[in-house]
């Protein structure tokens, strides 16, 4: 009888670990995932979003010097956000990051006029390439005598193009930078492939750091303007780094747009059949966001708290004369969550943006730092099966 009795107390405590456990599955166990639109100056929207994130993960945490770095697996970002992903995540040579988020963001608003110089007879049209390059170089710098690599990052980082050469997308990754020098590239030239906008900046081109790989890159943006759905299939693939996923159940996701390019959405359904060139233009840039968002949306439908999306909705209300004067990327925090639904539409919810990235920092907070490790400790070799679909490319002549 008591051998009975210490089962059934052994049995019932088990029990409600396992409840425990499954309640608090969407805390612990998940590889966390970082993901910054591109959107030309626009991007600085969610580059202010990402001050408020860093803000509330020290005030959860209370330490000062805590990263977002610290508390994502892998950083994701096309053009602008490409940017600002890469200054998020470069090393300053002590295994932090080079940059804090409002650092990095001071930096670009600082140098916005730089970084889009007009040059040229058609001033609107065309923007100073060496002008930007400049900027780029200043803020990666230069580390124990060279110029920060893809290899030179604390975490984990993607960087899309499209590459000329190949006729393809071709994403920049550490993991592959880790694997071989062939597809290691400077970081400042990374960011200036990224955002190589056509008839806004020529073409850039550029190769490896043991010039085995060339790329001539135009704007990562007309083909991933939203990277998540990269950076998920990344992690998937990747046993190498990410051991323990096996599927979406075990990511978590935190999605930032850049807001659409033209007319608010509620507006869009008010145009003509007859559609501008440029609204044409403006609905398959925000399209090809916006398809990504509905396709994760249904990817994460059973854990819909996995996946967060904030995406300025053009939906603005009136603001007061002190809430202009705070800036787009504030007013976004305090407009409502629109929600993509599993079979198409979307939702607004009634919690601000700002407050949904509250709820997501606690559950970062909870799950403790990130304990990806440095680039450097990293293993240089790995087997075919090991190596992610993503990095499956050769290299050009």
């Amino acid at each position: 009888m008591d051998l009975s009795k210490l089962t059934l107390q052994i049995f019932s405590s088990l029990e409600k670990k396992w409840l425990s456990d499954c309640q608090n599955a969407n805390v612990w166990k998940k590889t966390r995932i970082l993901s910054i639109d591109g959107g030309g100056s626009k991007g600085l929207v969610a580059a202010d979003v990402l001050i408020h994130l860093e803000d509330q993960i020290k005030a959860k945490t209370g330490d000062p010097t805590a990263r977002i770095a610290d508390f994502f697996d892998l950083i994701a970002g096309t053009g602008i956000g490409g940017i600002v992903a890469a200054m998020l995540t470069a090393d300053d040579g002590n295994g932090r990051p080079l940059y804090t988020a409002s650092q990095a963001v001071k930096f670009l608003k600082d140098n916005r006029c730089k970084m889009f110089k007009p040059v040229g007879i058609f001033r609107r049209r065309r923007f100073s390439g060496t002008s930007f390059d400049c900027v780029l170089q200043e803020a990666f710098g230069r580390a124990e005598g060279r110029d920060l690599t893809l290899k030179d990052t604390c975490k984990p980082l993607l960087v899309p193009c499209y590459d000329l050469n190949s006729n393809a997308p071709f994403v920049f990754s550490q993991a592959d930078a880790v694997e071989s020098a062939s597809f290691d590239f400077e970081l400042w030239k990374v960011c200036r492939a990224t955002t190589a906008t056509p008839r806004r900046f020529k073409p850039f081109e550029l190769r490896s750091v043991d010039g085995k790989t060339c790329c001539v890159a135009v704007d990562g943006g007309l083909v991933m303007n939203n990277p998540s759905a990269a950076a998920v299939t990344h992690v998937l693939h990747n046993k190498r780094d990410f051991p323990s996923v096996s599927g979406v159940g075990d990511l978590l996701v935190l999605s930032l747009g850049s807001g659409i390019c033209g007319k608010p959405l509620l507006s869009r359904g008010k145009m003509t059949r007859d559609c501008s060139t440029l609204a044409v233009v403006e609905i398959v840039l925000d399209g090809v966001s916006e398809t990504v968002d509905q396709i994760l949306g249904n990817a994460f439908c059973w854990n819909r708290s996995d996946y967060l999306r904030i995406q300025p909705n053009g939906i603005v209300g009136r603001w007061s004369r002190e809430e202009k004067e705070e800036g787009e990327g504030v007013r976004v925090l305090k407009e409502k969550v629109v929600e993509s639904l599993p079979f198409g539409g979307k939702r607004l919810l009634k919690e601000s943006n700002g407050e949904r990235i509250e709820r997501f920092v606690e559950r970062l907070v909870a799950s403790g730092k990130a304990l990806s490790p440095s680039p450097s400790k990293k293993p240089t070799t790995t087997t075919t099966a090991e190596v992610e679909v993503s990095t499956t490319r050769l290299p050009h002549p």
